[in-house]
């Protein structure tokens, strides 16, 4: 038995013999002369060890053999061409996986729009969900044990992280229902100066915190503390509670939190802007960069999910 690959040009060779059943009009059909045609198949069938052709005056015609190594062999081109234009289409990031991290909340403001984008524009790619903290899950896209991560307004990136904003928002008064200033109508900052406080953690939530003190400074109070809580989900349940309020992204108000009532403060934004970053290494796999064009592409205030 020849020492020879079963090519993909000798099986297109014997394919095109069989289909036409005349070696001078195959090799035609090749571009070809047929005395190499010939010695081609000729050497596939020392490879396989069997006659794949009956040779006659008017032609050929397939043995038994010979038909079901045609039809193997159509299979077998078949899978080839598809293994290249999926490694293709997996190297140009619209087939293959993605793992996407997001903390507290973002899950239903924001995911909900760039699921739906994924499928609907790279309904080869798979969207892997992880949930954690802010540091952990720039810590994981940092190691790459996460491709992509969602944070609210990141306190410190390290230098091998690349954050892109994809959305930003006003921060609102979270106050309880029934609140004396609840209402649909702004109101300065300065007017919760009596009230009791939840605030964020400073070593969890650090540029919430952070915002939320030199924006009370700068309306002429310090907030009075009554309770700490290290995500967004605990400030919402104190306010639920109607035991404080705080100061929460207005985004949030379209979760309808039971007991929760949102209400705009006046002013200009500065300290009372927070924004959403989509945080990835720099070099990022194509799959991420062809979400973040596409959330990119989104029209303003769409990346916010209904």
């Amino acid at each position: 038995m020849d020492d020879i690959n079963l090519s993909r040009r000798l099986l297109e060779q014997f394919l095109a013999v069989a289909r036409e059943k005349h070696f001078g009009r195959a090799a035609e059909r090749l571009g070809m002369s047929q005395p190499p045609l010939s010695q081609s198949v000729q050497r596939l069938e020392r490879v396989v060890g069997v006659r794949l052709l009956d040779r006659g005056p008017g032609g050929v015609r397939l043995t038994a053999a010979g038909e079901v190594f045609a039809a193997d062999a159509r299979r077998l081109l078949d899978l080839q061409t598809a293994a290249v234009e999926r490694a293709r289409r997996v190297a140009s990031g619209v087939e293959g996986d993605v793992r996407v991290g997001y903390v507290s909340l973002l899950s239903h403001l924001y995911l909900p729009t760039l699921l739906r984008t994924a499928a609907e524009h790279l309904p080869g790619l798979r969207v892997h969900l992880h949930h954690g903290s802010s540091q952990e899950v720039a810590e994981q896209v940092r190691t790459g044990a996460l491709d992509l991560g969602f944070l609210r307004d990141p306190a410190r990136l390290s230098g091998d992280l690349t954050g892109t904003v994809i959305a930003t928002e006003r921060i609102g008064a979270a106050v309880p229902d029934g609140h004396r200033l609840a209402g649909p109508d702004g109101i300065a900052l300065a007017e919760l100066r009596d009230e009791d406080f939840v605030l964020p953690d400073p070593a969890a939530l650090p540029v919430l915190a952070e915002q939320l003190r030199l924006a009370c400074r700068r309306a002429g109070f310090t907030p009075r503390g009554v309770a700490v809580a290290d995500d967004l989900s605990g400030l919402f349940s104190y306010v639920a509670a109607g035991l404080c309020v705080s100061l929460l992204p207005e985004g949030l108000r379209h979760l309808a939190v039971p007991g929760v009532g949102f209400v705009p403060l006046q002013g200009p934004a500065g300290d009372l802007d927070t924004r959403v970053y989509a945080v990835h290494r720099p070099d990022a796999d194509p799959a991420v960069v062809r979400l973040l064009d596409l959330i990119a592409a989104l029209p303003p205030g769409a990346t916010q999910g209904a």
